[in-house]
């Protein structure tokens, strides 16, 4: 892959996913899907696939719907709060991050929030006052309401955000709540994100500049073509 020409996007807040854009916790996500699925009589290579990206109960519904998707999410949660192995902040993270106003960024992420806030702190990133996590919504991404809340949580319009993710549910969630999507190819292929409006390699791709008179954000990105 190769660079395009940078691009320059003025929106007025970001909605960060968690996992795959502000850290990295693919080894503790695999191992404590693994464990759950070898517990449960399931194909751990398929849970540990179609999980990312999504919220656990969604997960274990459609993995085991014969049981109590509240308890197996509490057994699932318990598995990752307990392994912080390997967990590490993501490129470009902290400068962005040091760069917008509280006010201007919160996260959504498919995590739930006890397991969100911990994962953050382990990983040295500042965890918003408020934030958009599995138990706060009804439907999870691809489904735009996970994004529709973050905006709102935000005091903004969809169109007015800039939606930052890894996963192609997380880019088909923005693009449906009707947010500009930047993607990085942390975890899917190029392929699997043509929800996403640009695509990056990792947020040292982007930089942020507050705009006077609070008239919102200007981001600076230089996104990847096709080789």
């Amino acid at each position: 892959m190769k660079t395009s020409s940078p691009v320059q996007i003025r929106c007025k807040g970001i909605l960060f996913d968690m996992d795959g854009i502000l850290i990295s916790s693919l080894g503790s996500v695999e191992r404590s899907w693994t464990a759950w699925a070898e517990m449960r009589g399931i194909d751990p290579a398929y849970a540990c696939e179609i999980t990312h990206g999504c919220r656990a109960i969604e997960t274990v519904a459609k993995l085991r719907p014969d049981l109590d998707s509240e308890a197996e999410l509490k057994i699932v949660e318990d598995l990752e709060i307990a392994d912080n192995e390997g967990l590490r902040v993501l490129p470009g993270v902290l400068n962005l991050l040091a760069a917008l106003p509280a006010h201007r960024w919160t996260v959504v992420t498919s995590a739930t929030e006890r397991l969100a806030r911990i994962r953050m702190a382990a990983g040295g990133v500042p965890v918003p006052r408020r934030l958009i996590t599995a138990d706060q919504v009804i439907h999870g991404k691809p489904h735009p309401q996970p994004f529709l809340a973050g905006a709102a949580l935000l005091g903004l319009d969809p169109a007015d955000c800039v939606v930052i993710e890894d996963s192609s549910s997380g880019a088909q969630a923005g693009r449906a709540a009707g947010c500009t999507v930047v993607a990085t190819t942390f975890s899917h292929s190029i392929d699997a994100l043509d929800s996403a409006h640009y695509l990056v390699a990792d947020l040292t791709a982007i930089a942020a500049q507050v705009l006077a008179a609070d008239e919102g954000l200007l981001l600076t990105l230089t996104p990847l073509q096709s080789a």
